[in-house]
Order: structure tokens, then C-alpha cells, then sequence
């Protein structure tokens, strides 16, 4: 599951199929000579994510190849606390061992090799090397994060003198695993927190923003995500955003799971730090709630939110939309492009996602009317102000759409000597500023026009390694991609938007700790956000070919298939509402992919299609 929703739908996850793996039954599980070097510890193959597996506890007698490969067993298991997994251990080793502290997760299953082979005549202990190649990093706060190069730690078991047994004495903290264990025994959710610095120039409530976690998706993952909010945001996220539960706010002690009733609410009973908080804070804690348990199943129409013993207050979901604003489930009017005459035109929403045909028509205003030819284009999120860049790279134009809105002169002009060394695609923010990048070599600058005119603001991007090619603002406001070009390799990468001053008349703006997100790609062609904490990316990989598909923010794959193939994307263009479809330019023009459908044209001609943002 990831962590945005599909369709407007909630996503339910079946309980179907069971499977036991453990020391007694081995196919289909890992598998381990009975002696000598322990070599292809393989991942469990892919399975049905609804799939179970049980852990077996050891064997009496057990080799130690046996209990190594127990314990590898036990940790892809549904097992809540590893109560299984810790069996192998000795009692000093399972008290000192902390699972949660880390996920690593390899290309396959860990591999072993006996470090020191254990006679069982002569010897007490013996050691084995774990081995493989680095897929990710799931952190303490359940982070996912891309990594790479080799895995290598040392378990290191001993023989008991009084019973014989084998058992681990020394491993490395945290979890290991293979990629396809990861992915049947973890789901990616989103939890929100409210922008601590932007409020949305369309409504008066203040931003939702989605932070990526992944917990285990059948070992109550309701409470795990409940408990990981509480916590507060990732350490990545926590600069720009703010949480509404007063600190130390945690389950009231004695709650270890929460299910919802029949009416389908969920009951929360914090500690005795929240017992003060007022109405309107007690609303925007369970707006909190709501917008995080979206994804989940059984379904949670309202929460309400205890403390002391009292109800402190209960909310719905239309109570919680009232009080934030989400990309997610923002509407957009009109896809918009430029056609054949290099104008801004519009084609409603509605058309777009399948409804009574319609031919596009000029914008009202200058950019749609007027006469200066258009290569890329940028509505503002309200979808009353416009940007265009002039076919040869040279000039950004803002104008309103309004008919008859005149354009004057360009409020940026870039010198670079070739159309790719000027300017990028701009991009409005949920502040209604306008961003763009001049790819100028002498001088490569992201800049801010503060609602989309005055002087350029100069946005600080330390980090960064390249020259921007491409640039998206999320709607949250505090996160945008950017397409970074060196040594003719593009990545994609998403920066925390860190702004200094009041809310909306920032003295400075900074893009900070960018994280890779397509770590694979050596091209990166076009890209758009497409959710909460998702994009749409067009690249290749070295000695690939050009392909479609969705990642997560950081870095993850989300679960279910790519968008349908199409050859010769040139531009994409998504929603982050994603009842919305796919849009391309592509070698047969402006083109649309409807849910379930193939790719459909819309324009045979038009160029550089966009949705608000």
C-alpha cells in the first residue's frame, strides 16, 4: 500500500492466505545448509501482500545453522514483538537487542558465511558473517530512506554448558531483511502535520502536510501509526512543520491496541498531557488524526479524543477538512497547455477526467490573448494568475486571467547563451509565489517572485550538486522537486522549503537537505507531483529505455503498478488530486490516461500541459 490514496478511495487490505515458515517448514522460506558456509539465505519469494508467516522457536538440539537461520526466519514474521526472534538469542543478548532501532533492507536475503566453524568437540562458540547488497534504511522514527553498497555484520553464537544449546550471544541492533520480505511485511502511510510557516492564499486554514512512515501492516498498524504521530514529525520534516498535540501527549498508559466500533469510531485515550487543551486545539488534533488514519481499514469516519477520563472532543471528517487544506483533495477547474499558436489554453477538469468533451480555448488575458509565443506555462493555485516563459527560454511573463488584463514587460530576463541554458517550467506555491530557475552556467540561480511580481528573491540551496533542470512546488508548500543536471546525468531530488520571517513576507528562503528519490535513474526527462508525498517521474535508466512510474518522496516505490507505457513523453503533468488523470505531451500531442484506460489524445498539437501549481 502506499501512502497516497487511489481514486478517492480508502484501500482495504484482505486477510486471505496464511503461510508458516520456521525451522520445521522450509520451502518457499529461506533456505541454509545444514553445515559448512551458509550461502544464499534467500529473501522469501514475492508473495500476495495479504500473505501471513508464522515464526517457529528452535529446535532442541538445534545446529548452529540451524538457530542463524531461525532467527533470519523470525524477523520477516507477523510476530508483534519478536518474541519468537528473540528465542534464539541468550537472555543478556535478547535483553540488550532493540529491533525498532532499524530496518535495513537488501537486494535478497541475507546471505552467511561460517566466520569461524564451531567443533563441536573442541569449541564453544562460533561466529558467522552476514552479507549482502543495500537496498534501504527504515530508521527509529520508520523512515524510509534509498541506500547502497554492501551489508556485512557478525552474529556470534556460544553453546550453553548446561543445556547445550546453541544460541545467538552478539548480532547487530535493529532488522534485516530482502527487499521482498520488506515489502509483504511493511505498508507506507502517510501521517500530516500542519505547515508551520505558509498558509494557502485560497482558503484561511492552515496547510496539511503529509510525512511518510512505514509500519507493519499486520501487526496492528492502526496503533502504530496512532503512537508514531503522537511522536511528532521525522527529523527531516520537523523544521517546517508543527504538530497540535501538546508535548508529551502519548496513549493514556494501559492502551496497547485501538480498533474503531461499529459506527465506525475510532475512541483515543491520551495521558494527562493533553487534559487542558481547548476546543479548537482539540479539533485540529483530530483533524491530525483523521487526515493520517485515511488509508487504513477498517474504515474511521470520526475520532474522538479522551484525557483524564473525559471526552475532550470528537470530530468527522468534514469537521477535519474545515480546519486544513490538502493537495489531495483539491479540485483543480482546468487543465491547461499551450497550443499550436504557442498560447495558454484551457480545457475544463471535468472533460479531462472523462466527462462531455470539450475543445480548449484561450486563457482570458494577455497569455491567452495576446501575442507573445509561449514554450512552458504555470497557473497559480486558485487559478487566477498565470506565467510564461517565451518560446526561446529568454523572458518570464505574469499576467491575470482576466479578459483584457494587459502583460507589460517581462518581470525576469535570462542571458543564457542556448535555449537550455535559460529558463526552466515555473512553478506557483500554495502562497501564491511564483518560482522558477534561470540555467544560466555563469550564473544558475532558483529564485521567488512574492505572488508573482517585485524583485526576485534569491532562494538559498545549499547542497546542492548541479544545475536545477526542472522544478515542482508541492501544494504543502514546504517541499519541491528538483531535476538536477551534472555530467549529463539528471536526478531527481525533494528539498524542505525553509522559510525565515513571518508567513507570507519571508526575509529569506532556503531549500535544505535534498534527498535523492530515483537513486536508479541516470535520466530524468519530466516529472510532476502526484499526491500527497508522491510524484510521477519519466527517465531511464543507464542502457534503458524512457519509462513511466510513481515514487515516493522519500524514495520508496509505491505499491501497484506504473502508469500505462507511452513513447516519446516529453512533458507530464499530474494532479495531486488523484481522481484526476495522467497528461502527457508525447509524440502524438497533448495526451490524457483515464483510470483503468489506455492513453487518449486530447490535443494533436498543443505543447506543455500543466494543473494548477
Amino acid at each position: 500500500m502506499d501512502a497516497d490514496r487511489e481514486g478517492g478511495r480508502r484501500r482495504t487490505p484482505g486477510r486471505a492466505a496464511y503461510v508458516v515458515c520456521g525451522a520445521v517448514l522450509l520451502a518457499g522460506c529461506a533456505s541454509m545448509p545444514d553445515s559448512g558456509d551458509l550461502r544464499g539465505v534467500d529473501s522469501t519469494p514475492r508473495q500476495d501482500t495479504q500473505v501471513r508467516v508464522f515464526a517457529m522457536p528452535p529446535q532442541d538440539d538445534a545446529e548452529p545453522t540451524d538457530i542463524v537461520q531461525g532467527f533470519l526466519e523470525a524477523l520477516t514474521s507477523d510476530d508483534p514483538n519478536y518474541e519468537t526472534a528473540r528465542k534464539y538469542l541468550t537472555g543478556s543478548a535478547a535483553k540488550k537487542w532493540q529491533p525498532g532501532l532499524s530496518t535495513t533492507v537488501l537486494d535478497d536475503g541475507p546471505g552467511a558465511d561460517v566466520l569461524r566453524p564451531a567443533d563441536r568437540a573442541q569449541s564453544e562458540d562460533t561466529s558467522f558473517t552476514l552479507f549482502g547488497t543495500k537496498v534501504a534504511v527504515v530508521d527509529g522514527q520508520q523512515s524510509y530512506a534509498p541506500a547502497s553498497g554492501a551489508y556485512r555484520e557478525t552474529v556470534h553464537l556460544v553453546q550453553d554448558k548446561k543445556t547445550k544449546q546453541w544460541r545467538i550471544d552478539s548480532l547487530p541492533q535493529g532488522v534485516v531483511m530482502g527487499k521482498s520480505d520488506f515489502q509483504r511485511n511493511y505498508m507506507a502511510v502517510n501521517k500530516y502535520y500542519f505547515a508551520s510557516n505558509t498558509k494557502a492564499v485560497t482558503a484561511p486554514e492552515t496547510v496539511a502536510v503529509a510525512d511518510p512512515v512505514y509500519v507493519r501492516e499486520r501487526v496492528d498498524p492502526m496503533t502504530q501509526l496512532v503512537r508514531s504521530l503522537l511522536k511528532g514529525p521525522t527529523s527531516w520534516l520537523d523544521p517546517v512543520v508543527r504538530t497540535s498535540f501538546p508535548t508529551g501527549t502519548a496513549l493514556r498508559s494501559g492502551v496497547s491496541s485501538l480498533a474503531p466500533d461499529d459506527r465506525n469510531t475510532l475512541t483515543v485515550p491520551l495521558n494527562a498531557k493533553a487534559k487542558h487543551v481547548g476546543t479548537d486545539q482539540c479539533k485540529a488534533m483530530a483533524a491530525q488524526l483523521l487526515f493520517t488514519l485515511q488509508n487504513l481499514t477498517p474504515a474511521v469516519d470520526d475520532v474522538e479524543l479522551q484525557s483524564a477520563g473525559r471526552q475532550l472532543c470528537s470530530a468527522t471528517e468534514s469537521d477535519a477538512d474545515g480546519e486544513a487544506t490538502r493537495g489531495s483533495v483539491k479540485n483543480p477547474e482546468f487543465l491547461y497547455f499551450v497550443d499550436g499558436e504557442h498560447r495558454l489554453v484551457r480545457v475544463p477538469a471535468e472533460a479531462v477526467a472523462g466527462g462531455p468533451k470539450a475543445q480548449p480555448v484561450p486563457v482570458p488575458g494577455a497569455l491567452g490573448e495576446g501575442d507573445k509565443d509561449l514554450r512552458s506555462v504555470a497557473v497559480s493555485r486558485d487559478e487566477h494568475m498565470a506565467a510564461g516563459v517565451s518560446l526561446d527560454g529568454t523572458s518570464l511573463y505574469v499576467g491575470s486571467l482576466v479578459s483584457g488584463g494587459s502583460l507589460g514587460d517581462p518581470v525576469l530576463v535570462s542571458s543564457g547563451k542556448t535555449a537550455g541554458d535559460r529558463l526552466t517550467t515555473p512553478s506557483w506555491d500554495t502562497e501564491g509565489d511564483l518560482w522558477v530557475a534561470d540555467r544560466n552556467p555563469v550564473d544558475p540561480r532558483l529564485l521567488l517572485f512574492k505572488e508573482g511580481a517585485g524583485k526576485p528573491l534569491v532562494v538559498q540551496t545549499p547542497g546542492l550538486d548541479g544545475r536545477i533542470k526542472d522544478l515542482r512546488v508541492a501544494a504543502d508548500g514546504v517541499r519541491i522537486a528538483l531535476v538536477v543536471e551534472k555530467g549529463g546525468k539528471q536526478s531527481l531530488f525533494v528539498g524542505r522549503i525553509e522559510r525565515e520571517g513571518r508567513a507570507g513576507d519571508p526575509q529569506s528562503v532556503s531549500v535544505r537537505e535534498l534527498r535523492a528519490t530515483t537513486p536508479d535513474l541516470e535520466e530524468v526527462t519530466t516529472m510532476s507531483w502526484a499526491g500527497d508525498s508522491r510524484l510521477v517521474v519519466v527517465g531511464r535508466e543507464q542502457g534503458g529505455v524512457q519509462q513511466t512510474r510513481y515514487v515516493q518522496v522519500d524514495g520508496s516505490t509505491p505499491e501497484g503498478p506504473p502508469p500505462a507505457a507511452l513513447t516519446g513523453v516529453k512533458e507530464i503533468a499530474a494532479s495531486e488530486d488523484d481522481e484526476m488523470p495522467l497528461v502527457a505531451y508525447s509524440e502524438d500531442g497533448i495526451v490524457r490516461l483515464p483510470s483503468g484506460a489506455q492513453w487518449q489524445k486530447v490535443d494533436a498539437d498543443g505543447t506543455a500541459p500543466v494543473y494548477p501549481g
